[in-house]
């Protein structure tokens, strides 16, 4: 009678263990993401047809993916395109290769964020030598920034020759600029301290570990990485990134970056930044993350790119929504202007208007004269600005009862 009664207890112990076990289990995709039906995740259908309704009242749209507690619950398409079809991140590539960042801190190949930038940058020995790391991270850094000098770098041959070259105007951490030099300087940062490029790392220590496999990794004519920017992959990839970061920087139960530089990411730096999205609109920043919404209701932030291209991550719900325009990508992974190379083009903008207009008129062919990132009319965003803020409030939505 003893031995049943100990066998009986021991069965109830396992059972009551393995179900603390199965419900603390979190789900992640494999190759494919699992699907769910929103009811059974407690959200409202009606919900997450208002929040793609707003997101295709703007026809450049390509796709939106919506995923909650690591499950698939909805996802659009604009006709032309499916779950494999690319969007370009523009600078929501950013938050990307700022992961490294923290992921190198981990690993004890960078100090700390607060490491000058001059400690592994021979060049930053001079009037920049007080830039810290965090201050690039931060867009604080000071560096030189004549309206619109942050886009001309894209139509250099050597990105990263450019970048050096930016003097300082400004003392650091006093004022927000947002610079694409700052993530330039990053990806050589990186180079000096791991001895591997930034894209060799994404793909060692993100890309592969959350199962994105198929993707384009920019670098310019003489073989640096865009670290600033021209991530291409699927909406529904981007959401794995987005993933990581909801779920703290794990992945599986393996520690893809510490859960004290997410929190450290997720922490606003910037109330308010000038401009915004719109001039009416204002967002915060931290560690080339944007924040969109911070109250007592909950905060989400998001990676944010030219033309519209979004990750939400609501941490405390666990909900990712990722929102990407039309994309139509050139052939290959190295930038090549071909014949308008050295062209002296003020802004990305003005050089995409250009060009449209040159393929307009059949002198050029932009997927074969030409090799790097482009946002065609189709893909350039309009109403999801004007949306933005109500788009926010729909996300937010789907957690509410």
């Amino acid at each position: 009678m003893r031995k049943k009664l100990i066998c009986y207890c021991g069965l109830i112990l396992l059972c009551a263990s393995s179900s603390i076990l199965f419900a603390d289990t979190l789900e992640y995709p494999t190759d494919q993401w699992t699907t769910k039906t929103p009811s059974t995740l407690n959200v409202d259908q009606k919900k997450i047809d208002t929040l793609f309704d707003l997101s295709f009242q703007d026809p450049a749209t390509q796709a939106v993916v919506l995923i909650k507690n690591g499950f698939l619950i909805g996802e659009k398409y604009a006709a032309g395109f499916d779950a494999s079809s690319f969007g370009t991140s523009w600078s929501a590539g950013k938050s990307l290769y700022a992961a490294l960042i923290g992921i190198s801190i981990d690993q004890g190949e960078i100090n700390s964020l607060d490491d000058k930038a001059s400690d592994y940058l021979e060049y930053f020995n001079d009037e920049r030598s007080e830039i810290k790391i965090r201050d690039l991270l931060n867009m604080s850094s000071g560096l030189q920034f004549p309206e619109h000098e942050h886009e001309l770098m894209f139509f250099e041959k050597d990105h990263l020759a450019y970048a050096k070259n930016v003097g300082v105007e400004k003392q650091p951490n006093k004022i927000f600029e947002y610079n694409n030099v700052n993530s330039m300087l990053l990806g050589d940062i990186l180079l000096k301290a791991t001895g591997r490029k930034a894209d060799v790392l994404l793909r060692q220590r993100i890309l592969d570990p959350i199962g994105v496999s198929d993707h384009t990794l920019w670098r310019d004519a003489v073989g640096n990485v865009l670290s600033y920017c021209c991530i291409d992959m699927s909406a529904r990839d981007f959401s794995r990134f987005g993933l990581l970061f909801s779920r703290n920087g794990q992945w599986n139960g393996k520690t893809i970056i510490s859960k004290e530089f997410v929190d450290e990411t997720f922490t606003v730096y910037w109330d308010t930044t000038p401009g915004g999205i719109t001039s009416q609109i204002q967002r915060g920043y931290n560690l080339h993350w944007w924040m969109s919404k911070n109250d007592d209701e909950g905060s989400i932030f998001n990676a944010s790119g030219k033309y519209g291209q979004y990750i939400f991550v609501d941490r405390k719900n666990d909900v990712i929504f990722t929102r990407i325009t039309k994309y139509h990508p050139t052939p290959g992974s190295v930038q090549d202007w071909g014949t308008l190379g050295g062209h002296n083009v003020r802004n990305i903008s003005r050089w995409i208007k250009i060009t449209r207009f040159l393929n307009n008129l059949g002198l050029l062919d932009l997927t074969e004269d030409i090799n790097t990132p482009i946002t065609q009319a189709d893909g350039e965003s309009k109403e999801f600005y004007e949306n933005y803020e109500t788009i926010i409030d729909s996300i937010a939505d789907l957690s509410r009862e």
